[in-house]
């Protein structure tokens, strides 16, 4: 698969800078950032985006319930989900998969090797 638009939801404006700059400076990638889930619907809608990269907790609506109306709308539904978060317990994580996440991307994460891990989880999910 191949990678050009990233759409990044995250809260916290710190991890959205270190995070778009590592996207774009390393991936070469096309970063729109945003830091809600009502948000990123609508962004993912007018963007189309190859992957999104998925803060878990957020205010107003989380991560999970912002996969979950991704995948109501049957344009927007194939778009891989990557969730980033620092709750990684293998409890925590086996329910991000089986809610239909691609994978997880445990903060804090390494901003040189943020894309390589982003390419290795499509890969892994597309097999």
């Amino acid at each position: 698969m191949s990678i050009e638009k990233v759409l990044l939801v995250d809260d916290d404006p710190r991890i959205r800078k270190i995070a778009q700059i590592s996207l774009q400076g390393v991936g070469g990638w096309n970063v729109r950032a945003v830091s809600s889930g009502f948000e990123a619907l609508e962004a993912a809608s007018s963007d189309r985006p190859d992957v999104i990269l998925l803060d878990v907790m957020m205010p107003e609506m989380d991560g999970p319930t912002t996969l979950a109306r991704l995948r109501e709308n049957a344009e927007l539904a194939s778009i891989p989900v990557i969730f980033f978060t620092a709750k990684v317990q293998k409890q925590e994580v086996d329910s991000y998969l089986a809610l239909g996440a691609a994978g997880i991307i445990s903060k804090p994460f390494d901003p040189m090797k943020l894309p390589g891990e982003i390419e290795e989880i499509l890969r892994a999910s597309n097999n």
